[in-house]
Formats: structure tokens, C-alpha cells, sequence
């Protein structure tokens, strides 16, 4: 399929083969590689396949993981994609092994451990709906072959393989429609850290209406018809790409056709001088396509951005190295974060986020698997303890809190507290001699599965004994170690309208007085004092590390002395009782030596006033002078709602006095550098990254 403007070459001579890039992912990027933002009803997390198979391969939890971007949007019957997650997980090392179960009607995570050269040249293997294909390490190849997604097709994912070679010595070969990954009228379909190179048609073919597609961190190269999206009259498909590598690509970076929403930012696009292959054009938007071109890094691409005359492409923030030609835009497009949160890394860094980041992983948590197709080893931790709750008796636990009763004291292994769907109206208290809990929801997305309670800090107690007080009013508790709670929702519902002759409208939804807790692709809502991040006893560390999430409050609804990272999630604004817009998001009372709150590459806006909201306001708990509170806000989108001095004073203590900043924020909201708007130089950013709160925890999901 050729396409103006184009480029017929005979290469017939072209015979270049590039080494697989062995790379490791450092946790900031493992991050990024993994966003699962979504829209809010997306599913989050990395669910929980069932017991691998005799081969003796565990899937890591990474590679049950759910997509982002369009991905993730639910429509279609289809909430968000997961893939087969909730499948067995298998083991294959051959064709007719992989052709077995990427065709069954069950879902499955496929783990592929090994080189499989597929049989005919140019075959493309079908895969049905439910099925997560994921290579082992780097040693996952199909060779001479590819993928093909037919029509109603849904809810795939293949990542982390190394798909190459099926070319035939044609450079612009119109006899073989050789694909890599090919999808025919499929929707919910996420592309992930693959390594696409060397075939005789595409990498990729978004084709016939398919939708509800994200493709990212993948390295595509050597190729000449790289990516193409649409051929259809239709305007239909809504797609994302991110942080990919295109790397000497001739045509097609991508090119786009009557696509709805396409949505393209932080990919690097590179056209290496003095080598065989000639860029003949960057990204294209095509038809009647309605484009966003954000954050992208194009270095020496001819023609890097082109639009047809019926087309509409807005361009933000790219950068363009080195480039000649034709660089276009036009039009009105579309706003990506009303379909799902994002926050694009600036496009300064995006060479080396994806030269790092994007391709298959070395390493995959459970076992290091060796290079070259060699045999996994099998994971040997300890397989954790599973207790089911479910509230129509098909478990033998009703309640959340009697299965966290079940838990032993003492216990030294992980104990996860399974959690069916359904809404527990409960309160739940883990205690602090019962460390290494996870409390996950088994649904499809963390909606399905609610724990909430309506207790306020002025609720009197049922024995007469006074009332709860902030702490005491939490829906959710935390005070063992190594918590980790996923795909739930936490909230207190307690209605300030109905009980305004109360004294004490905190509602705390979750509480944490405990080190190493991680908080994974969860909501937590309520109205003011929704998030009470705190330690055991103010001599103690407590650290928290929250992603891929969303919290929901109005007054100081993120709050307390805890070194807690809030990280590629959304922060939500919420009007107050009486529909008024104002409030604080933050209220750290961080002891002095130690890291508060840092807010990381994510999104605060809300269905609230513009210029009403404070980032946060200095608490010195019980006037305690000593206390030096910190919030640092760093590389996050800011909507309109922040004040352009977002910074306040609290209990006569000034703000200015402690540790409040911000640094490469982005949006409506966010301001210059000024006295009442501080920003960290690069150098002090430095030392304001995750790692500088976790303090050498790498918060694993378990």
C-alpha cells in the first residue's frame, strides 16, 4: 500500500541487522513504561493471573499490568484492557504451542520463552480476544512472522517480544503483506516495549476501524512502511502513541488516516546520517483525521510533521533537530485528558527516556531470564497466601476486616486479602503486628470493588465513650508494614449537608501509620481529609508510594507527616458541601529532617472554579515550631483551579519558612518563578526525585 509522499526504492541489496539494545529500565522509567492512568473507570493494577503452567514460568505482576492512553478507555462493552489476566499462564517455545493458545477461546497470559520461527515466512499467527502475549526478558522472539487481529477482536496485549525479519530482499515490496502486528477492525489492542524491525509490509497496521488502541515505549526500525493507521472512509479510530523509537524508518512515523483522535507525544523519531535508509517523512496526518502532536523529539527526519488540506493537527511543545522540509499544522483538534490522564515528559528528554526506556526488558522481576532463548529459570519466592472476601457467600470470608482477622500475628510472608466485587460498608483496621498485607479487588476495574464507611472526626462513638476524632474517623486504616492495597476504591461518604450541627467534618478515607506502604492503582475519595499519610510515632519513618491512582478531596485532603510520593496518578478538586470552590491539597507536617509530600508527574484539576484552590498550606501539628513541612509539585499538570499563589500560611506559622516548591509543572495552572511562587533550580530538582524519598524501598507489587 503506497502512499503520497512516498519514496520507490530498490534495495534489493539491503541486508542490515542492528543488535537487540540490552537495557535496563531504572523505577523512574519502569514508571513510565507502565503508566495505567485511563479514564476514571479504567482498570488499574496488575490483576491476578492464575497458577502458570507446568512449564514452570510465573508471569511477573508487570506483565499482567493494564494498558493506558485509548487503551484504557472503557467502550465498546470493554472496560479499559487487560488482557488475559485473569487466565492461566502459560509457557511456549514453539509455533504450534503459541498458535494453541493465542487462538483459544480462553484468556491467557502467554509467555513466550525463546526464539520461534514461524512457518510460512510472512505467516501472521491469529489472536483471539483476552490474551496478553509477553515475551520472557529479551530471550521472547517471533521470527520471519507476525500477529493478526481480526475483526471484533478485543482486549489484547503483546509486549516485551522482539518480532523481526520476515523481509524478502524488496525494499518497497508490494507482493508481501508481511505485518509484525496487524489488526483488522479489533479494538482495545495495547502495543508495549516490543522491538519491531525488519519486515517486508509494516510493524504495525491499525486498520478497518480498529479502535481503542495505545502503542508505546516500543523501538521500531529498519523498516521502510513502518506504522500505518486507518485505510478506511470511516472516521472511527482513537488511538495513542507514546514514547516509541522510530530509528532509520523510512515512510509511515506514523501515518494516520481518518482517525478520530490521535493522540502522539513523547516519541522520538530519528533519521541517522550517512546510513542506507532516508527518512522520507515523519508523522502524517491524513483524510479527516483529527490530531495531537505534543512533546515529541524528531533529529534529522525529512519532512518531519505533514497534514492534508481536510485534516486537522495541533502541534505542542516538539522539538525539531536537525530537520528540513515540510513541518505542518492546522485546524482545531481535541483535548486527550477528557478521554484519560497523562502528563507528557518534556520533549528535551525525551532522547533519553526512550533510548533507555522503550524495547523489551532485561529483567522482569520474577527471574532474569538469559539471552538467546535459553530456558527460564523458575521464580522461587514464596508463594503468597490468598484469602477470598466476597459478600454472597461464595468465600469464606464476608467482610474485609474478618479476613484481616484471619491473618496471623507475626506473620513473615505476604498475605493477600483477594477482595470479589461488590461494596463493603466497613471499616477495616489492619494493625501493626500484621505486616506484608496486600488488600487487592479482583474485578476488572477498581470501581467494582468499595470499602466505605461515613464517620466523621465529630461522630459520637456507639459506647458513649466521645467522638472519633481525624484519625479515628478513617474508613480504612493502616498501621503494619509492607502494606499494599490495588484496584479498590476507599472512601468515606460521610454527608457534610445532612449533619451541619456536627462538630468535626474530617473524614478520613484511608489512613497509613506504617513504612513501605504501597498504594497501587486505587481511588480514595471523600471531601476534607480524605488521605491521612502518617507515621507510627513522629520518631518513625513512614514511607508511602502511590501510583497510577486517583485521590478526591477539597479541604487538606492529602495530609500528614509521612515521606509519601504521589506518582503519575490524578488529583481531583471537588466543590465543597454547599457547592463553593475552595481548598488546599496538600497540609504536610513533615518533621525536619525528613522528605514530606512529592507530587510526581501527574494531574491536579477539577469541576471546580478557576483560581480556587491553594497546592497546599503549612501544618505545624499542635503548633509544634519545630516542624518543617514540604510539598514539592514536579513535572505535573496543573488545571485551572490552582492559584497563581498556591502556596498558604496555617496556625500562624508563614509558609515561606518551610519547604514549599514546584518545579516544570505544565497547564492553566501553572505560573512563573516568583516569591510566592517558588520553583527548584535543576540542580535542586536533582536531589527532589523518588528516589531521594524512598530511600533505597523499591516498592514491588506483590
Amino acid at each position: 500500500m503506497s502512499e503520497t509522499p512516498a519514496r520507490t526504492r530498490a534495495k534489493a541489496r539491503h541486508r542490515r541487522r542492528r543488535k537487540i539494545l540490552a537495557t535496563g529500565v531504572p523505577l523512574a522509567l519502569v514508571a513510565a513504561g507502565a503508566l495505567a492512568y485511563g479514564t476514571d473507570t479504567g482498570v488499574f493494577g496488575p490483576g491476578s493471573a492464575r497458577a502458570a503452567s507446568a512449564a514452570g514460568y510465573t508471569a511477573p505482576a508487570w506483565a499482567t499490568a493494564g494498558a493506558d492512553g485509548f487503551a484504557s478507555v472503557d467502550a465498546l462493552g470493554q472496560r479499559g484492557t487487560y488482557g488475559g489476566r485473569d487466565g492461566e499462564t502459560v509457557t511456549v517455545r514453539t509455533q504450534a504451542e503459541l498458535e494453541k493458545y493465542a487462538t483459544a477461546e480462553e484468556p491467557y497470559v502467554i509467555v513466550v520463552a525463546g526464539t520461534i520461527r514461524v512457518a510460512p515466512v510472512g505467516k501472521e499467527i491469529k489472536v483471539r480476544s483476552d490474551k496478553t502475549i509477553v515475551g520472557a526478558g529479551t530471550s521472547g522472539q517471533i521470527v520471519g512472522g507476525g500477529f493478526f487481529l481480526g475483526t471484533g477482536v478485543h482486549n489484547v496485549i503483546i509486549r516485551n517480544l522482539t518480532i523481526r525479519d520476515s523481509y524478502q530482499g524488496v525494499w518497497n515490496d508490494k507482493e508481501h503483506d508481511f505485518d509484525a502486528i496487524q489488526m483488522d477492525g479489533a479494538h482495545h489492542v495495547w502495543i508495549d516495549h516490543n522491538d519491531l524491525r525488519h519486515m517486508a509490509d509494516g510493524l504495525i497496521d491499525v486498520r478497518k476501524d480498529s479502535t481503542y488502541v495505545t502503542v508505546s515505549w516500543n523501538r521500531l526500525s529498519d523498516n521502510n512502511k513502518t506504522f500505518g493507521i486507518g485505510w478506511t472512509e470511516n472516521v472511527a479510530t482513537d488511538i495513542t502513541v507514546h514514547h516509541n523509537w522510530f530509528r532509520e524508518t523510512e515512510q509511515r512515523n506514523p501515518s494516520t488516516d481518518n482517525a478520530a483522535h490521535a493522540h502522539l507525544y513523547n516519541n522520538y523519531l530519528e533519521d541517522v546520517p550517512g546510513t542506507g535508509i532516508t527518512s522520507s517523512y515523519g508523522n502524517y496526518a491524513r483524510g479527516r483525521t483529527s490530531m495531537v502532536l505534543e512533546n515529541s523529539y524528531f533529529q534529522g527526519v525529512n519532512n518531519p510533521v505533514i497534514k492534508d488540506a481536510t485534516a486537522s493537527l495541533v502541534q505542542r511543545g516538539n522539538v525539531f533537530s536537525g530537520t528540513s522540509g515540510r513541518n505542518e499544522s492546522g485546524g482545531t483538534a481535541f483535548d486527550p485528558a477528557r478521554f484519560y490522564a497523562y502528563t507528557p515528559d518534556r520533549a528535551a528528554d525525551v532522547p533519553g527516556l526512550v533510548r533507555a526506556g522503550a524495547g523489551p526488558r532485561t529483567s522482569i522481576g520474577v527471574a532474569d531470564d538469559q539471552q538467546g532463548g535459553t530456558t527460564p529459570k523458575t521464580a522461587t519466592t514464596k508463594a503468597a497466601t490468598t484469602l477470598t472476601v466476597a459478600q454472597d457467600g461464595t468465600a469464606r470470608y464476608p467482610t474485609v476486616q474478618a479476613a484481616v482477622d484471619a491473618v496471623p500475628a507475626g506473620n513473615t510472608s505476604r498475605v493477600v486479602i483477594a477482595v470479589k466485587p461488590g461494596t463493603y460498608r466497613e471499616t477495616v483496621k489492619v494493625p501493626s503486628d500484621k505486616p506484608h498485607v496486600t488488600i487487592q479487588g479482583t474485578g476488572t476495574s477498581r470501581k467494582q470493588t468499595v470499602i466505605t464507611y461515613d464517620n466523621a472526626a465529630g461522630t459520637p462513638k456507639p459506647d458513649g465513650s466521645g467522638t472519633y476524632g481525624t484519625s479515628g474517623s478513617a474508613t480504612v486504616a493502616v498501621e503494619a508494614d509492607d502494606f499494599q492495597a490495588r484496584n479498590l476504591t476507599i472512601a468515606n461518604d460521610f454527608d457534610e449537608a445532612a449533619h451541619q450541627s456536627l462538630d468535626g467534618h474530617q473524614a478520613v478515607a484511608l489512613r497509613t501509620a506504617a513504612d513501605k506502604v504501597f498504594l497501587d492503582g486505587v481511588i480514595v475519595t471523600g471531601d476534607q481529609d480524605t488521605l491521612l499519610l502518617d507515621t507510627a510515632a513522629k520518631d518513625r519513618l513512614g514511607r508511602v508510594y502511590m501510583r497510577d491512582s486517583y485521590v478526591v478531596g477539597n479541604v487538606d485532603f492529602i495530609f500528614g507527616r509521612a515521606s509519601a510520593v504521589i506518582d503519575r496518578s490524578v488529583i481531583t478538586l471537588k466543590k465543597r458541601w454547599n457547592g463553593t470552590s475552595a481548598g488546599y491539597v496538600t497540609a504536610p507536617s513533615t518533621p525536619a529532617d525528613r522528605k514530606g509530600f512529592l507530587i510526581n508527574r501527574s494531574v491536579v484539576d477539577g469541576d471546580v472554579a478557576a483560581g480556587s484552590f491553594h497546592l497546599g498550606r503549612t501544618w505545624h501539628a499542635g503548633g509544634d515550631a519545630a516542624l518543617d513541612p514540604q510539598t514539592t509539585v514536579r513535572d505535573t499538570r496543573l488545571g485551572a483551579a490552582i492559584k497563581s499563589t498556591p502556596w498558604s500560611d496555617m496556625g500562624g506559622f508563614s509558609w515561606k519558612d518551610d519547604r514549599f516548591a514546584e518545579y516544570r509543572n505544565s497547564g492553566p495552572g501553572a505560573g512563573a518563578t516568583g516569591p510566592d511562587r517558588p520553583h527548584l533550580t535543576d540542580s535542586q530538582a536533582a536531589g527532589q526525585e523518588i528516589g531521594d524519598w524512598l530511600g533505597g524501598w523499591v516498592p514491588t507489587a506483590s
